[in-house]
């Protein structure tokens, strides 16, 4: 947290580089969250670039009362989340029974993700059935597995209550695990 702090105060005493390198410290935590919700690259550039330019303009309102990675991950979530509104892109799915169902709610119960799909093929599946996910389950998914997030950051960044990250995660897990069961033929 100290670092984070050195950082934010070298960039509003505008210090030659603080900025770049707050840009190059988080552009990949940017470029997941973003490109987990739209999955087209220059869309996800351009909305980089809108995270970042936001992030400067509103960096004197963080207050360190979370991690700065989690306060850039928020201000990505809703360029991002914006984004697919004005595009009429939904974030919630129609369950079979009409409601309807935040998209998070389709990942996974926790196992090892990186360990259960050593195997080539299989991780090339995995990701296939990862993108087929809603935009919301593919971000909550990519920031706890790939930037390993914890939850309670997640849930400040979607602004989701903790209990609905988990369902939402145990849930994206289970369709996954089917999924490739199905498509593999064996247990996932």
């Amino acid at each position: 947290m100290n670092d984070d702090r050195a950082l934010v105060e070298a960039v509003l005493a505008n210090a030659p580089g603080a900025f770049e390198r707050l840009v190059r410290d988080y552009q990949g935590l940017c470029w997941h969250v973003i490109q987990r919700m739209v999955r087209h690259p220059d869309d996800t550039r351009e909305l980089c670039q809108e995270a970042f330019l936001r992030v400067h303009q509103a960096l004197h309102q963080y207050r360190f009362d979370a991690p700065l990675k989690a306060w850039i991950a928020q201000v990505a979530y809703s360029v991002a989340k914006r984004f697919l509104e004005k595009k009429r892109i939904p974030l919630l799915e129609i369950a079979d029974d009409g409601d309807r169902v935040a998209l998070v709610e389709t990942i996974g119960d926790g196992t090892d993700m990186s360990s259960d799909h050593a195997d080539a093929q299989r991780d090339a599946l995995l990701h296939a059935e990862i993108e087929r996910l809603p935009p919301l389950q593919r971000t909550i998914l990519t920031l706890y597995h790939l930037e390993e997030v914890p939850i309670a950051e997640i849930a400040g960044i979607t602004g989701l209550a903790e209990g609905t990250i988990k369902s939402h995660l145990f849930r994206s897990r289970q369709r996954l695990k089917q999924a490739l069961e199905a498509r593999m033929g064996v247990a996932a």
